[in-house]
């Protein structure tokens, strides 16, 4: 965000609104859970890169290439030449359907916070405060089977992620 801000006022000063359009950094909503609560946060697709639309000429190219913060370029075969361009439809595939690069990608993946194998505590439901470990993860319908010991014995339970805690 920072390297974004830096070339936003780095085109206001030199007058390159003309050439260089659209900065964006792609970003995805990511559902996470901490401390048993599910959360959505933006997470960015590609971190330390960010799109640019432009005319690829040689003043908006200086621009871009100088701005504090920019180290270099995806598709630039050698150093020093012009990168290659990315068609629309390439940026398209990782941006949303709109196409004017606000949008943020919508892809949904949860963030494993649990692992096949670690001891966890049930929060709620019939088998609350029982202690159990992780036998499988099933994050697209984020639900994890459980052996709980009960009465000596060792049950599969299937909970939310939510319903279960690290121990």
């Amino acid at each position: 965000k920072k390297v974004k801000a830096n070339l936003e006022a780095r085109i206001q000063s030199l007058n390159m609104e003309d050439r260089i359009f659209d900065i964006v950094i792609p970003m995805e909503d990511v559902t996470e859970f901490k401390n048993g609560r599910k959360q959505t946060v933006q997470k960015k697709v590609f971190p330390g890169y960010l799109l640019v639309r432009c005319y690829m000429d040689d003043e908006s190219w200086y621009c871009i290439r100088n701005t504090p913060g920019i180290t270099g370029f995806v598709g630039q075969s050698q150093k020093g030449q012009k990168p290659t361009p990315l068609a629309r439809r390439e940026v398209e595939t990782f941006l949303s359907a709109k196409g004017d690069g606000q949008e943020t990608a919508n892809r949904r993946k949860p963030k494993m916070e649990y692992e096949v194998g670690e001891s966890v505590r049930v929060k709620e439901g019939a088998f609350a405060d029982f202690l159990g470990e992780v036998a499988e993860i099933n994050a697209d319908h984020m639900k994890l089977k459980v052996l709980v010991n009960i009465f000596g014995r060792e049950t599969m339970v299937e909970m939310d992620f939510s319903q279960v805690a690290k121990q």
